[in-house]
């Protein structure tokens, strides 16, 4: 649920903003077809980048990683 006055992350902002080579091959394929499922496998198993990295790339656009207040918390 989108936060009043922020926007959220854009699936693969991370991946196009660098120029992922597995990203860009995906970009000239149709969503869906095999050739597609085929590259697709590649970001699911073998990314080439880290949590960190993604973590850290977030912060430096900006993004705030936010969770709502659960009731259960004390």
């Amino acid at each position: 649920m989108p936060i009043k006055g922020y926007s959220d992350y854009k699936r693969r902002e991370f991946c196009n903003d660098l120029n992922c080579p597995v990203q860009m091959g995906l970009n000239i394929q149709r969503e869906g077809s095999a050739q597609y499922e085929k590259i697709r496998q590649a970001c699911k198993t073998a990314c080439r980048y880290t949590t960190y990295q993604f973590h850290h790339w977030l912060i430096d656009k900006g993004y705030l990683i936010v969770k709502p207040e659960s009731e259960n918390q004390g």
